[in-house]
């Protein structure tokens, strides 16, 4: 018993101090950083001093440190003020911050840490978003731009291989440190990206991460190259890993502003592909907190970099349809449980204005029929759906409007459909491409009245034979299947002349007219709620 109450003293002699960073921004001046803490507790056995300690994103301790950015008299209210440093070796931007007492030997950290919550204050860019007029959007080949502007593709999607992109011809200069990017793989995005937004579409980015024996520090450190993941989660964990993302970020940011025409603008971000399946963002098996922490980590250091050139350009984390389904909490986390955890972590550590980019393909993906889809089991109507895809689709924008998930501005955040397709065959039927239109038709109608989808890009301009010959044919037109896996187009479906007019107000309601008995209905009104064209319904 004497020595349970020994301990208990040495336990009450410790610093019984709790601390919450309330707040991280940038001031107006751009030069520096407020910090705001509250505090309480007993301060015996420090020095009496709360002090704010700088961590870059791969430090996870206070072991050994005896800096700190701002020192102050503890108080129930602290309030820190220090330069941000932008563009040196000593740059601030990307830190996080913890409160920390002294014991005479070692700090102890009182508080969470917190990043800086407003990076677009720096912004050199503050254009407006380009908010197109319509929604419709299409994953097209570059080939065939003069088809898509028939189209009246509004958004497109264009992926980034982030792992080709350092090499040599291009001298970059960040933070102190000079880099060196691929011209001839940047010049190659430079013609596309100029090609989509010079048209007035709005250009969403993947950037994706996939196996580089050159570039081992762009990968998550101890991850081993699997045959079964297609690409990896980024590194911020290590100094090497969060200097290069750092610096790959901002010079994509800086490159694709829109300042120069001949190199275009990317206006939507999307960090990763389907992050709750690890098959797309691999780095072993993990609970579900660690994986969203890590690659939380990495998905600042790009939207820090993204908002601190251009202060409107969205960022988003990309999830599959699998809302509660298809989880092992190791290698596969449901869609909701990302949600809930990223939200949860952003809300301690500094909450940002992330989005959500969603991929509701119809369950099986090798039927077009989204609208019998429930049969599967995997489709209810509230928030435990195991699927969530356009039948339920007001499931996932119900989800997001809640209070708890709203952007710090208190809007529901940007929700965007960037990668779902119908097929045009089927496994029991064979060709259905009236079948493919309707499905597409009903989909557009239910994106275009819910007031929370910002965008629907389609999957895909052109059948790729890769994908028909596994008996999905996606595409507005049919593919040559000759021609290995090279995609070239041969003839249109019904699907391109409904996709062309859908989103015009003369001919829409005509272009979808041949739907209603496929979907069997009168009107679009009865199964859309606040239909867009419902006054023009006969």
């Amino acid at each position: 018993t004497e020595e349970t109450a020994d301990a208990a003293e040495a336990e009450t002699q410790g610093p019984k101090v709790e601390s919450s960073i309330t707040s991280c921004l940038i001031n107006p001046d751009k030069k520096s950083v407020t910090v705001k803490v509250t505090s309480s507790g007993d301060m015996t056995g420090t020095d009496g001093v709360l002090y704010l300690v700088e961590q870059k994103p791969y430090q996870k301790d206070l072991e050994g440190r005896l800096d700190y950015a701002g020192a102050a008299a503890f108080g129930t209210e602290v309030t820190y003020q220090f330069p941000l440093n932008k563009g040196t070796a000593d740059d601030r931007l990307y830190s996080r911050f913890v409160a920390a007492v002294w014991d005479g030997t070692k700090y102890i950290e009182v508080s969470e840490p917190h990043y800086i919550t407003n990076p677009e204050a720096v912004a050199s860019n503050t254009a407006e978003f380009n908010d197109p007029l319509t929604k419709k959007g299409l994953n097209i080949e570059l080939n065939m731009l003069a088809d898509a502007f028939e189209l009246g593709v509004k958004h497109v999607g264009t992926n980034i291989a982030f792992h080709q992109i350092l090499g040599q011809g291009i001298d970059y200069q960040y933070d102190g440190k000079t880099y060196h990017f691929d011209k001839r793989v940047i010049e190659d995005y430079d013609r596309t990206i100029s090609a989509l937004s010079g048209k007035g579409m709005t250009v969403t980015a993947i950037i994706l991460n996939g196996w580089n024996d050159a570039t081992p520090d762009l990968i998550y450190p101890g991850t081993k190259k699997s045959s079964n993941a297609f690409y990896y989660l980024f590194n911020a964990a290590t100094e090497a890993g969060f200097e290069q993302t750092k610096a790959i970020a901002s010079f994509l940011a800086e490159r694709y502003d829109g300042s120069n025409p001949d190199q275009g603008k990317i206006s939507n971000w999307i960090i990763g592909n389907e992050i709750n399946n690890q098959q797309w963002n691999y780095t072993g098996a993990w609970d579900l907190n660690s994986y969203v922490q890590a690659y939380q980590d990495a998905f600042r250091v790009f939207y820090t970099a993204i908002k601190s050139v251009s202060a409107n350009d969205r960022v988003y984390f990309s999830l599959d349809y699998n809302w509660n389904n298809e989880i092992d909490n190791k290698l596969k986390y449901g869609g909701k449980n990302i949600v809930d955890t990223f939200n949860s972590i952003a809300a301690v550590q500094g909450q940002m204005d992330w989005g959500l980019s969603y991929h509701p393909y119809p369950a099986p993906m090798t039927e077009p029929e989204f609208w019998d889809d429930a049969q599967t089991g995997w489709i209810t109507s509230d928030f435990n759906s195991p699927v969530i895809n356009f039948a339920n689709l007001n499931v996932l924008t119900d989800y997001m409007a809640q209070s708890a998930f709203r952007s710090p501005t208190g809007d529901v955040r940007h929700i965007i459909l960037t990668e779902e397709g119908f097929t045009a065959k089927s496994p029991t039927r064979g060709d259905i491409p009236q079948i493919q239109a309707a499905a597409f038709a009903y989909s557009y109608y239910l994106v275009d009245s819910n007031p929370y989808i910002d965008a629907y890009i389609l999957s895909r301009q052109v059948d790729a034979p890769l994908e028909v010959r596994s008996g999905l044919a996606f595409g507005l037109w049919e593919c040559d299947m000759n021609k290995g896996d090279t995609i070239v187009a041969t003839r249109r479906r019904k699907i391109w002349q409904v996709f062309r007019d859908i989103d015009k107000k003369k001919y829409t309601l005509e272009a979808t007219d041949f739907a209603k008995p496929i979907v069997g209905i009168n009107k679009w009104s009865d199964i859309i709620p606040n239909f867009r064209w419902r006054a023009m319904e006969q």
